[in-house]
């Protein structure tokens, strides 16, 4: 459904996406994971004709999107990070007017608008204001409304980013839902575990990089029977990692970024001295915490990045964060 081959994007200085190539199967959930900033909003604009690339190409549905951005548009269902609905006007009359806009006949953009709504757990809404809904809600209806259409492929971006963890819940199964319905999706996030949740392969995005694509059991695999402890050490976590390998050769030690580190051992760990070590070395530790093998523990090996400061990142971007 989607071919990229070489895809750039430069931003004046900053070069936003550095010529990335993958491709997305029909009927596949394919996620594109990466922090605030590593170029998953650029990524998508550029794949739904909202922003043009500056060199590469994009093939969606074997249609060559990379001279005419919107060739390919009616096949395609978009949520944006941040609601593209009217506060005026009510849930039904968004799903409407949005159907309109896909050139969709009164009736059945009517008779659509009133089966999503009672999909999504919003009937009962669906004569109120949308500036009125709740965040959990008009995700809902934003995603309803990139539906409207039945379109072949669904782009997701950030889907369940600043909303309660019921009404993300809810958002996820709606997405496997649309997925196991034969809906191609597209789903951009910087949640772990939602990732490792819902999507058959996995892209990691680093400064405008792919630095990993693979399918999630093949990620998991290289993460099976290790046992590792995650340290809060204060400051110098490079010098106390290499302290760590010179006083316990067995052990492997990752410096994270921020003030963090990670050890990780073929056998259970005893967690006392190395908390000893540390402190010993003038390191104030205020975590150890247990990490059960998953998809985090790869995305930090391959990228280096600690998946709390990814998310605590993305709390201070705001709605409107990444690129």
């Amino acid at each position: 459904m989607i071919q990229v081959a070489k895809l750039a994007k430069r931003f004046g200085d900053v070069q936003a996406v550095v010529g990335i190539d993958f491709d997305v199967g029909h009927g596949e959930l394919f996620g594109f994971l990466g922090p605030n900033g590593a170029g998953k909003t650029t990524t998508i604009n550029m794949l739904t004709g909202l922003a043009r690339p500056d060199a590469g190409t994009i093939r969606i549905a074997d249609i060559d999107c990379s001279r005419n951005p919107k060739a390919a548009q009616h096949l395609m269902g978009i949520v944006p990070d941040e609601s593209n609905l009217y506060p005026e006007l009510t849930g039904f009359e968004n799903l409407c007017f949005c159907g309109s806009l896909y050139g969709m006949a009164k009736g059945d953009r009517e008779s659509r608008a009133g089966e999503l709504l009672e999909r999504f757990g919003l009937a009962k809404a669906a004569g109120r204001k949308f500036g009125g809904y709740s965040k959990g809600m008009k995700r809902k209806l934003t995603i309803a409304a990139g539906i409207i259409h039945s379109p072949s492929i669904l782009f997701l971006d950030e889907p369940t980013t600043g909303i309660d963890v019921g009404s993300a819940r809810q958002i996820r199964q709606l997405i496997a839902d649309l997925n196991s319905g034969g809906t191609t999706i597209f789903l951009t996030t910087h949640y772990i575990e939602e990732a490792e949740r819902l999507c058959q392969r996995i892209a990691f995005i680093v400064q405008g990089q792919i630095v990993r694509i693979d399918r999630v059991e093949n990620l998991l695999r290289q993460v099976a029977g290790r046992h590792v402890v995650q340290f809060a050490v204060g400051r110098d976590a490079e010098r106390l990692c290499q302290v760590a390998g010179c006083a316990f050769p067995s052990l492997e030690c990752q410096a994270l970024i921020g003030s963090s580190l990670r050890v990780t051992s073929a056998e259970p760990l005893r967690i006392g001295p190395l908390v000893r070590l540390f402190e010993e070395e003038g390191a104030e530790v205020t975590e150890a915490r247990v990490i059960r093998p998953s998809l985090e523990e790869v995305f930090v090996e391959v990228t280096g990045i600690e998946v709390d400061a990814m998310k605590h990142e993305k709390e201070k971007a705001g709605k409107g964060g990444g690129a």
